[in-house]
């Protein structure tokens, strides 16, 4: 059976810690050609830096190649169907990680395709980011199990990764968010259960500074992402409250971490100048998505061979 890589829930607590010590292996020791004669359809409905430059590098790097398909080339289910698209591709390459306005296209691609499609960002999850983001963390505290984390802000699709990512992993979990842009109820539900079974605290609030104090790293995110443009002043009003400042990091522990996926909004969600601040490892976190992504398409295109 075709396994592939739609949620950070796909993978068990021992598949993401073996992820990130293989990645971690990989980062400092190389990696060989162990993905030779392999393609990756990169098909993406949004426009990327990080995530098309990771894989179409993380790709070279392992022996194989990319072919990017932009939104004008395909027309994701505008075009053509989005079921058809994923029975033709299952025909010329080995996976397709694919980057959609929705979860339900993922779903749809997945459930026609006969190679590994992997979830390279949608409005729900952005797993890749969060599986990265935890190699970060490990190479800075040489551990997972009882760190605290604090996410200021949305409760949106890099929130709801991270999120199932901790408490997947023993890692405790605050997420400050303003009224209205609260994590999902679902996606709460679901890692309240992760957490139960390994030892994550779970807490969603309204008070960024309780969030904030004493955790190991502090995280954030844009306010107004691809998509929600109309959206931006009724959202940089409500969020107003919620910038990461060297003032909210001086709650948290000393040694904490600052963390950012990019892009940031300088003097929006964050500070100015907070990305060069000696507590960030935001440009860790894009290096590791290379890394990352190496061992991830290697564990998926290895262990699916037709």
């Amino acid at each position: 059976m075709t396994k592939h890589f739609l949620s950070i829930a796909d993978f068990s607590r021992e598949e993401i810690e073996s992820l990130i010590k293989q990645a971690s292996h990989m980062k400092h020791h190389g990696a060989s050609a162990l993905l030779s004669q392999k393609t990756l359809a990169l098909l993406f409905e949004k426009p990327s830096l990080r995530t098309r430059v990771s894989f179409e590098v993380a790709m070279h790097q392992l022996g194989g190649r990319c072919i990017y398909l932009s939104p004008e080339e395909v027309g994701l289910g505008k075009r053509e169907p989005v079921a058809d698209v994923a029975r033709v591709l299952s025909r010329y390459v080995d996976a397709i990680a694919a980057r959609t306005f929705s979860q339900d296209t993922l779903r749809v691609l997945a459930s026609h395709s006969s190679v590994p499609v992997i979830n390279a960002l949608s409005d729900l999850e952005h797993p890749c980011q969060a599986l990265s983001d935890l190699l970060t963390v490990y190479e800075k505290k040489g551990r997972l199990f009882r760190l605290t984390m604090a996410f200021i802000g949305d409760g949106n699709n890099v929130a709801n990764s991270l999120l199932l990512a901790a408490s997947l992993t023993g890692i405790n979990f605050r997420i400050a968010s303003p009224p209205g842009y609260k994590i999902k109820p679902r996606i709460l539900r679901q890692a309240k259960r992760f957490g139960a079974q390994n030892g994550s605290q779970i807490m969603s609030t309204i008070d960024a500074r309780r969030a904030a104090r004493d955790a190991d790293i502090i995280y954030t995110d844009v306010w107004v992402s691809m998509g929600q443009e109309a959206e931006a002043e009724r959202r940089r009003l409500a969020f107003s409250g919620y910038q990461v400042t060297d003032k909210l990091l001086s709650l948290a522990k000393p040694d904490v971490l600052f963390m950012h996926p990019l892009p940031a909004h300088h003097g929006e969600e964050i500070a100015v100048g907070l990305l060069e601040d000696p507590r960030s490892v935001v440009f860790d976190q894009a290096e590791n998505r290379l890394h990352l992504q190496k061992a991830l398409l290697v564990k998926l295109l290895t262990n699916n061979e037709r």
